[in-house]
């Protein structure tokens, strides 16, 4: 369930762990109380429920944030696992940045990454700090608005400890894009914003906001994307796109449902620790989709 746009509506049916699945995503354009409505007439009746385009809550820097915002849609649910994404999105997209280099041969070490908003993708900040990236940290400029950029872990985790209690108390569509915000065309305010990077990272809403005209030779790391998103950016000149999750019936389903279908096989009644979400998208060779979007550069 999202409250993101319904034009990214999408259903597909796959086999895993020995088991046929049926995953939908369905977007509520933004309407909350609308959502709120389908979550209560699917509680019991299905095998496990996701939130999309909001969270329960963020984990990073050793804690966990839990937005004011999604107490209401939590509410309605009582009977079926509800989950968001969060518990499973650490460690998985930690381990996409150490699947680009050892499965991919990937030279990451002094590469320039920005990170959109390492408060909601922890994992990738780690991932590239730890592989030798040169880093930078959008998160006080995409989430708040701020024009202000991070340079420093040290700098970054005072910054989440310091702010994300307060900014979880506030207006969900006020920090991330809803529903038809979702569908506006990138704006062209910041042109210059991608230039000195090599590697664009986060969620896919905050890159594609600023994604310029021209992204030649860049990487794109993110979670999901539908058929056209990929097309949009082989048309900029995206080099190299790197989805956390595998792309299932034509576009990658975010962390949230893939997290959904891993408590489902497991008939947990909510999250599971890493090392089991670890070992369950092994043994269901879920990984990370690598795509090379111009003719002659793999």
């Amino acid at each position: 369930m999202s409250l993101g746009s319904s034009a990214r509506d999408h259903e597909v049916e796959i086999e895993l762990l020995g088991e046929r699945f049926r995953l939908r995503r369905e977007g509520f354009d933004g309407d909350s109380a609308r959502a709120a409505r389908r979550l209560a007439e699917l509680d019991g009746h299905v095998a496990a429920l996701s939130l999309g385009g909001i969270d329960l809550y963020l984990r990073a820097a050793g804690r966990d944030y839990r937005f004011r915002a999604t107490r209401p849609l939590a509410a309605q649910v009582t009977r079926t696992p509800l989950v968001c994404g969060a518990a499973l999105k650490g460690p998985l997209e930690y381990a996409t940045v150490r699947f680009m280099a050892e499965r991919h041969g990937l030279r990451l070490a002094g590469k320039r990454v920005l990170i959109t908003s390492a408060v909601d993708r922890y994992g990738l900040a780690e991932g590239f700090f730890e592989a030798g990236c040169e880093m930078t940290y959008g998160d006080l400029f995409f989430v708040l608005g701020v024009p202000l950029f991070i340079h420093s872990k040290r700098v970054l985790d005072r910054t989440i400890h310091a702010v994300t209690p307060v900014v979880a108390q506030l207006p969900f569509s006020w920090l991330y894009p809803t529903g038809t915000a979702q569908d506006k065309p990138p704006s062209a305010r910041r042109a210059r914003l991608y230039r000195d990077f090599d590697i664009i990272a986060g969620d896919y809403q905050f890159v594609r906001k600023y994604m310029v005209e021209d992204m030649s030779g860049k990487w794109v790391v993110t979670n999901t994307t539908t058929a056209a998103d990929v097309e949009f950016m082989r048309e900029r000149g995206v080099e190299l796109l790197v989805t956390t999750t595998p792309r299932l019936g034509g576009r990658s389903f975010g962390t949230n449902v893939i997290e959904a279908a891993l408590i489902a096989h497991a008939g947990a009644s909510g999250e599971l620790d890493n090392a089991d979400y670890l070992r369950l998208l092994a043994e269901a060779r879920i990984e990370p989709d690598v795509q090379w979007l111009q003719p002659g550069v793999a």
